[in-house]
């Protein structure tokens, strides 16, 4: 009698074809890879110089999570849909992976009150109500039209994707929108935030949160056995030592880098990885360039929202991180000969990236963050918010691949795989 081989953690269960061999990796491009490295390292100093270390060293984080996030592909919106559409839940179980590390990090970082430049880092709770749930639905829908969620439409467009370039467009847009709106949506019912470590300690909040994903793992586990989906994941295009620079990575090997990257944002800032309200305030700022004064608008009367627009765009955290992914992706995609500009969308695939674009930046500010602020942030720090923000993005994915054939966007297929 034989015993099968043990599966890997993040293995998907056994299906009827594997990927294709990719081709060798293509030369580096050198000269834009030499001159995003030099503007990359121009830029820090400048940060460092005018506004102080701290927001330099936010900004070199920033580039190396959009480095981890080109190689490991680390992606939301893909592994929502594969999951939704075929049952494949490799790309949930790696999301276990990087939400279980980060718990990790997070209970031993606020737990302990570890901090750099003065800083008090502190759990990310959002309150429970009807924003938090429509929010993330938007959410949800947004992501598949778009072809990104946040995270990803920042490293895709670093990395040379037009298409995304335009969900970027629809993002701010769309953040642009809900700020404008703001009286209309600020009092919607809601429940204030649970935070675990409040009522159990952070041990006790990261045990929890560990057997949580574990439940999660096993579920995705059961229904991919049952489903029997077409395989996923991005084959190595180079191997050995050259795979860390130019290959893909393991998911998990994304999930932890990313985990650890997210922890020093923590440390540094005392807040954690955020993204989509950096959109909020890019898009303000553009306005107040042609004239415009969203400055008398309620939402930026507040005064955290009057003291990030008062102030200059590479002060700001969330702006420093963002704009750091952008270049470390760029920095990545030019070292691998990856990096590509299309010229050429299809005009129902622009539609669908700008609408995207525009549903998730009213979504994500409804929820009071995205895939990272509320999903990723708001589980390692043990808030049930996270959970819910999850829940709600899932069921607006089911409805998002729906919309997908509205615009002549393809969903993965069983009959994807080959038997």
């Amino acid at each position: 009698m034989t015993t099968a081989p043990a599966r890997s953690f993040l293995a998907p269960a056994p299906t009827c074809a594997v990927p294709p061999v990719p081709d060798p990796a293509a030369p580096a491009q050198w000269r834009p890879l030499a001159a995003i490295g030099v503007l990359g390292a121009a830029l820090v100093s400048y940060v460092g110089l005018a506004h102080g270390a701290r927001q330099a060293v936010l900004l070199a984080l920033g580039v190396g999570l959009g480095v981890a996030l080109f190689h490991s592909r680390f992606g939301f919106t893909s592994a929502w849909r594969q999951l939704v559409a075929v049952g494949n839940g490799a790309g949930l179980r790696a999301h276990a992976v990087l939400l279980g590390t980060t718990a990790t990090l997070f209970a031993l970082i606020i737990g302990t009150g570890t901090g750099l430049f003065g800083s008090e880092p502190a759990p990310s709770a959002g309150p429970l109500g009807v924003g938090l749930v429509l929010g993330a639905f938007l959410f949800g829908i947004g992501m598949q039209l778009g072809g990104a969620c946040a995270s990803g439409t920042l490293f895709a467009v670093g990395s040379g994707q037009s298409t995304i370039v335009l969900t970027l467009f629809g993002f701010i847009t769309g953040s642009v929108l809900y700020t404008w709106a703001y009286p209309l949506v600020s009092d919607l019912p809601a429940l204030p935030a649970l935070v675990l470590s409040e009522h159990i300690g952070w041990f006790g909040s990261w045990a929890v949160t560990i057997v949580a994903l574990l439940a999660v793992v096993a579920v995705s586990r059961a229904v991919q056995a049952r489903r029997n989906p077409p395989p996923t994941g991005v084959p190595p295009t180079a191997r050995g030592a050259a795979r860390i620079l130019r290959g893909s990575w393991p998911l998990w090997v994304g999930a932890v880098t990313l985990a650890v990257l997210g922890a020093g944002v923590l440390v540094v800032s005392g807040g954690a990885w955020g993204i989509t309200s950096a959109f909020a305030l890019w898009g303000a700022k553009a306005l107040q360039a042609i004239g415009l004064h969203p400055e008398t608008w309620a939402y930026w009367q507040q005064p955290a929202q009057a003291k990030s627009l008062a102030g200059p765009v590479l002060a700001d955290k969330t702006s420093l991180t963002d704009i750091g992914i952008m270049i470390g992706a760029a920095l990545a995609a030019t070292a691998g000969g990856a990096w590509v500009m299309h010229r050429s969308i299809p005009w129902r695939t622009a539609l669908a990236a700008v609408i995207g674009g525009i549903v998730m930046g009213i979504g994500a500010r409804l929820a009071s963050g995205c895939n990272i602020g509320a999903y990723l942030a708001g589980i390692a720090s043990g808030s049930l918010s996270g959970w819910v923000w999850g829940l709600a993005a899932l069921a607006g994915t089911w409805v998002g691949l729906r919309a997908r054939s509205l615009f002549g966007l393809a969903n993965p297929k069983p009959s994807d795989s080959v038997c």
